[in-house]
């Protein structure tokens, strides 16, 4: 045997997949290799070990290492303990043996199946392929099912906790609040609130010199991959990721992404009604009340400007014609109260009217109206309750009492055909009635079963938007209880209390005068009417 080139032994063992017995283990395998090579006079050898790489890719570094060096003309030879050590991908592992191999002059030895492309290929190995591959498509199958009962049950499928979370050292299927990090999670879902993006948060914290999330895992001694090139540089995607994820909150969320097939490691993400979430199964970061803000922000995408300025009111204003957004206007010599909002189909010339409006004289008439609100609430929050809720009409709330009574008659119904189905099969067991007769009445009660419960699944979802409503005007109030007046409007309070605002078109009273109407829809209650305000809407002045 040549000393020049290398007598590569290549192990492998997929922990994920495959057994991790003695039998196949890395120890065993080079064992067994070294024991080869001695007794068959090969020399220069040389171990190349993917420990924990599954055989459907051939994306392992060990593998990729030893394939170089063969491209490089380096590898006499490539020895592996058993055939499937190579790869369980027949359509690769043909290439390699049949072109690939004989291209780059590399010898090929399976020891186990006595397999040594210096005797030519059996018929036969393509066959073994085949098997090999289908022993990876069987186990990925068993292993998907397996997280998929895990994933039902409510057990996690992430190994590692999201960022402000560790796991507990007394219990490592518990989640306890990381407080360093916590902070750190808290103050990114303030900064939304105030008015940045993802982006503009992440050059925040990077200028204030906040360590990543890796660095942080590294800083506190826990496991990381992560290599950090630039140290305290946060991506827009990680502070993106922290805005979305569920689990602040105190949910577990399963089912998030999936990989395309046991071949294909492509990671999908899949849609939210896929998702399998179980709530408050761990301590929450962050309140309900301000995720929900959060993901109401970051629906209405909040672009900057040309000026790199952006409103608090940016993404939250929509034109009463058309429902376009209002588009933010500035430029670096206007001065503060020459900002402005118009409609964006207008500003692009396609057919609507301006519905110009000073950001200035906004802050105003917002201010005014949610002064008048929060004196409303606190004077006395269950005439304030009550008149939310009697927005409803008599007609409303006269069908909604129907729907009630409606669900109750189902519910009734459907126990009445569990008794009546469990009598006709006891009649039809005892040979009351014939089998025919059964299937009949089987069928007929199983067919009325299914639409009451569709009919029931209907009604219910509407009684819960009614619900729904009742419950955001108690958040609402509550959120009202921890806020003293304010003397100026900010975007935490335009964010936190402000779902949406439509702007009319103005209209000229006389002169440069002109009178322009608002309405403000508040987060979980809609519009609120005062004493004076008939129209569902706030007038004022506002110079041109």
């Amino acid at each position: 045997m040549s000393d020049k080139k290398i007598t590569a032994l290549y192990c492998r063992l997929s922990r994920d997949v495959e057994p991790a017995g003695e039998s196949n283990s890395i120890t065993n395998q080079k064992e067994i290799l070294e024991t080869y090579t001695k007794d068959n006079g090969f020399t220069n050898i040389r171990f190349f070990v993917d420990d924990g790489f599954s055989g459907v890719g051939f994306t392992r570094p060990g593998f990729m290492e030893m394939m170089e060096l063969a491209e490089s003309g380096k590898v006499s030879t490539i020895i592996v303990k058993d055939h499937s050590r190579l790869g369980r991908n027949r359509l690769i592992v043909g290439q390699l043996l049949e072109e690939d191999f004989v291209r780059l002059g590399v010898r090929y030895i399976a020891i186990m199946e006595n397999i040594d492309t210096a005797n030519g290929l059996s018929e036969f190995l393509p066959i073994q392929d085949y098997f090999n591959e289908m022993h990876a498509r069987n186990t990925s199958q068993k292993v998907r099912a397996t997280f998929k009962n895990k994933g039902n049950s409510g057990k996690r499928l992430t190994t590692n906790p999201p960022y402000g979370y560790m796991k507990n050292p007394d219990n490592k299927e518990e989640w306890i609040v990381d407080e360093v990090a916590a902070e750190v999670v808290k103050r990114i879902y303030q900064l939304c609130i105030e008015g940045l993006g993802a982006t503009q948060i992440a050059k925040k914290l990077s200028a204030e010199k906040v360590p990543t999330p890796s660095e942080h895992l590294r800083n506190t001694g826990r496991k990381q991959t992560q290599v950090t090139l630039v140290p305290c540089r946060w991506a827009a995607r990680a502070t993106a990721d922290i805005l979305d994820r569920m689990e602040y909150i105190g949910h577990t969320v399963n089912f998030r992404s999936t990989t395309k097939s046991f071949k294909d490691k492509t990671t999908i993400d899949l849609p939210k009604e896929d998702w399998k979430i179980f709530e408050n199964t761990h301590e929450p970061i962050i309140e309900k009340e301000t995720w929900e803000v959060v993901q109401n922000l970051r629906k209405g995408k909040r672009r900057q400007n040309r000026e790199g300025k952006i409103s608090m009111f940016s993404g939250m204003l929509f034109c009463v014609d058309c429902g376009a957004k209002l588009y933010y206007c500035t430029a670096k010599d206007f001065g503060e109260s020459q900002h402005y909002f118009t409609c964006s189909t207008a500003r692009c010339g396609r057919g609507c009217t301006t519905h110009f409006i000073r950001e200035v004289a906004l802050k105003d008439i917002v201010l005014e109206n949610l002064q008048s609100v929060l004196r409303e609430v606190k004077c006395n929050e269950e005439k304030f309750a009550r008149k939310m809720m009697d927005k409803s009409t008599a007609d409303q709330r006269k069908e909604l009492a129907k729907k009630r009574r409606e669900v109750e008659q189902i519910d009734k119904r459907i126990a009445e055909l569990n008794i009546l189905f469990t009598k006709v099969y006891e009649d039809n067991a005892l040979g009351k009635i014939s089998d025919e007769q059964f299937q009949l009445l089987s069928n007929n009660y199983t067919n009325e079963q299914t639409e009451l419960r569709e009919k029931s699944k209907k009604l219910t979802a509407e009684l819960e938007i009614e619900q729904e409503q009742t419950d955001g005007v108690e958040k609402f109030i509550a959120k009202v209880r921890n806020v003293t007046e304010p003397k100026e409007l900010t975007p935490e309070l335009v964010h936190e209390f402000i779902e949406k605002i439509v702007i009319h078109q103005s209209e000229k009273v006389s002169g440069k005068q002109r009178t322009q109407k608002i309405i403000i829809y508040y987060n979980g209650v809609g519009i609120i009417e005062d004493d004076t305000n008939t129209s569902k809407s706030k007038s004022k002045e506002n110079a041109a």
